[in-house]
């Protein structure tokens, strides 16, 4: 893993009151003054710049009032689960009686407002369709609801082709002519505003006050647009962090949900010292095993319910189908990199993309494989399982350098016979096609990967922030790191490299290596690299190291010391 270093920013414009290391490593991430550090809710953006808003919220608050039946049609991933929660709360406490949800179970139905949920809809009386996480690709789905009466809002966050749906409304900064300036917004922080939104509208009408109802504090919701918005990987931009920050604050100081409390506790973490990454590598794989493997309505109910015993319930089984789902994700994992090594294929000769597929690759964990697979040969990569008989559903994931959707887009212009449907983002996409195309989709695959990628590094990269200075390595300094965030993509957590004497080095949990190093000044400093290589180490020979490394509190037996998080290890 080649180690490079993020170049320096003018930093002048922020105050010298931060820590001067912090202070460069804010101006480094594009931080020009000190107003895109507030984190306060008030500094969110505002509403009113979402186009096709006061739509939406007109419909809803002529359905509410005329007791229409709402459905909320969601995504069976963290973000859709996250959305179709927050949706379904709102409108309770705007005084909506007659809304319910349905998300789409993937191995049935496929993603989004397919025109077979649309029947499911109609079945269940539904007169006003709202979509959370989808729908801006569902044409033929919007059509079906169209064509039966039902009035259907649009919520989604996914990139708009040049054509949109027939909808009534359509929220989604992604959208063309679209003036909201955060154009990062999840799935779950477009329905938060659209709430945010309704609430104004219900409160200036007097919907509110005629149901006796206090106007809601929809900042109780919180922990769950943080929770959907760290798990869907979306860029955290100024109005990203601060809707992540105020929701990790509310979980630290226990005023999150009982179903979010009940995730953490079940893995083992505490509350009081979350930090927006474990949204992201803690509670959002455990509401997302829920749609891989099962129902996703499953991880609604444990994000809905206010009964903890319930929600204790709902999250112990999140936990067992998060365990079932990293068993089959590692045994996948073994099965490709396996067939992938048999090619014999070195760095120089290995295809500019990869094309994975076996008969008994399970639909709800391609995502993941693709992930870990594009991670381990630094190539964009699509994996593939069966839909049903006659289809496969893929699922892309890609490197810095390409955008995974444009790629599929291009090809279907291209080669507009090969993929059925595709969509998604610019690391990670969807696509599905008939299963007599998969070679000749693999084919054209590998070509315009090629053409996009020709000349491009094709080697991981880690990006420093420098070396520190023996003063840098304290617990205080770590924990004004930690404070100092939320850090997660598009913002990442300050990663810092150096050379040091390694002095222990042993294996633990099989698979880990734990050391102990020493600084140039003769400060020996704990450090894990999780997951090596295990045919590299542990290296006797080895005495001297190279490492890219997070500083970490460790937290043991009541001793609190630092620990180096080592992402980059080489031997020197």
């Amino acid at each position: 893993m080649q180690i490079s270093r993020r170049p320096h920013k003018n930093n002048q414009n922020l105050p010298d009151s931060l820590h001067p290391r912090l202070k460069q490593i804010y101006a480094d991430r594009g931080v020009e003054d000190a107003a895109q550090l507030n984190r306060s809710a008030k500094a969110l953006l505002h509403y009113d710049q979402l186009q096709g808003v006061d739509k939406a919220v007109s419909l809803l608050a002529q359905a509410i009032a005329t007791n229409q039946k709402i459905i909320i049609v969601g995504d069976f991933d963290a973000d859709g689960a996250t959305s179709t929660a927050l949706s379904m709360m709102s409108l309770d406490m705007m005084g909506s009686t007659n809304h319910d949800y349905l998300v789409p179970n993937r191995f049935d139905f496929g993603y989004g407002l397919s025109p077979e949920i649309v029947e499911v809809a109609a079945q269940q009386q539904a007169q006003v369709i709202m979509t959370v996480d989808n729908g801006i690709a569902c044409f033929a789905g919007v059509e079906k609801a169209k064509s039966l009466g039902i009035t259907v809002i649009v919520t989604d966050h996914h990139l708009a082709a040049e054509t949109l749906p027939i909808a009534d409304a359509i929220v989604n900064p992604n959208q063309p002519g679209c003036g909201f300036l955060s154009k990062n917004l999840a799935g779950v922080g477009v329905a938060f505003y659209l709430m945010l939104a309704l609430r104004a509208e219900l409160k200036s009408n007097g919907w509110l006050e005629q149901q006796g109802l206090p106007v809601p504090n929809l900042a109780d919701l919180l922990d769950v647009v943080a929770l959907g918005t760290v798990a869907d990987v979306v860029p955290l931009d100024e109005n990203n962090r601060i809707l992540v920050h105020q929701g990790v604050q509310r979980i630290r100081s226990d005023k999150c949900r009982p179903g979010i409390q009940a995730i953490i506790e079940v893995a083992g973490r505490e509350k009081s010292r979350l930090v927006a990454s474990d949204l992201g590598f803690v509670v959002g794989p455990r509401l997302n095993a829920a749609g891989r493997l099962d129902d996703m309505s499953l991880g609604i109910e444990c994000l809905i319910t206010n009964d903890p015993a319930r929600a204790r319930q709902i999250a112990v089984q999140l936990d067992s189908l998060n365990r079932e789902r990293r068993e089959i994700e590692g045994s996948m994992q073994q099965e490709a990199v396996k067939a992938l090594e048999g090619l014999n294929l070195e760095a120089s000769t290995l295809p500019f993309g990869l094309v994975l597929y076996q008969a008994d690759y399970h639909q709800g964990v391609i995502g993941i494989l693709a992930g870990r697979i594009k991670d381990k040969y630094f190539r964009p990569t699509v994996a593939f399982a069966h839909q049903d008989d006659d289809t496969l559903k893929g699922s892309a994931r890609s490197i810095p350098g390409l955008h995974i959707r444009d790629l599929l887009e291009e090809i279907n212009n291209r080669y507009p016979d090969i993929i059925g449907k595709f969509g998604g983002h610019a690391m990670a996409a969807g696509l599905s096609l008939p299963a007599k195309n998969l070679a000749a989709f693999e084919q054209v695959f590998h070509q315009i990967a090629e053409e996009n990628l020709k000349g491009k590094p094709l080697a991981g990269e880690l990006v420093s922030d420098g070396e520190l200075q023996l003063e840098d390595f304290t617990l205080a300094f770590a924990q004004c790191l930690k404070e100092a965030g939320p850090w997660g993509q598009g913002f990442p957590e300050p990663l810092f490299d150096g050379e040091f004497q390694l002095m222990e080095q042993r294996l633990v949990a099989s698979k880990h290596l734990k050391m102990m190093v020493k600084h140039e000044s003769g400060v020996l400093i704990d450090a894990i690299a999780f997951n090596v290589d295990l045919a590299q180490w542990p290296n006797p020979e080895c005495s001297h190291v190279s490492l890219a490394y997070k500083l970490d509190i460790n937290e043991f037996r009541g001793r609190t010391s630092l620990q180096l998080m080592v992402d980059g290890l080489n031997a020197l």
